[in-house]
């Protein structure tokens, strides 16, 4: 059985890129498009990780991490934020947060998949 990636990104056409990498490697892909959608795909399913990125509407991704690790089911899900966001503080907030890894946009498909196989569980 393939792992299960959920993909948060308020672009499309990242969700897409991201996904067409994630499910060229075998992974299921389940797409959100904030932190809100994020939320409400959480049920009870397993997720191997989750890809996130930090600034979108009506929830960003540094709140979707903290609400989400409060669900007994996916407290120790890993997270990889991957965002244009490449402050040292928002890093630390982050990481605070319970995010895993920070990858900063634009990504290398390869490097984004580097870190999906070392952190997916």
């Amino acid at each position: 059985m393939s792992k299960t990636i959920l993909v948060v990104d308020d672009s499309a056409a990242i969700r897409s890129v991201v996904g067409i990498a994630l499910r060229g490697d075998g992974y299921e892909v389940i797409e959100a498009e904030n932190g809100q959608d994020a939320l409400s795909k959480l049920n009870g399913q397993k997720i191997s990780m989750i890809i996130c990125d930090v600034n979108m509407p009506q929830m960003d991704g540094i709140t979707f991490v903290k609400e989400m690790k409060k669900l007994p089911n996916y407290k120790f899900t890993p997270v990889c934020m991957l965002t244009t966001e490449s402050e040292q503080g928002k890093m630390d907030e982050g990481k605070a947060a319970g995010a895993k890894a920070w990858i900063v946009k634009p990504f290398q498909p390869p490097k984004l998949l580097q870190a999906v196989k070392m952190l997916a569980q």
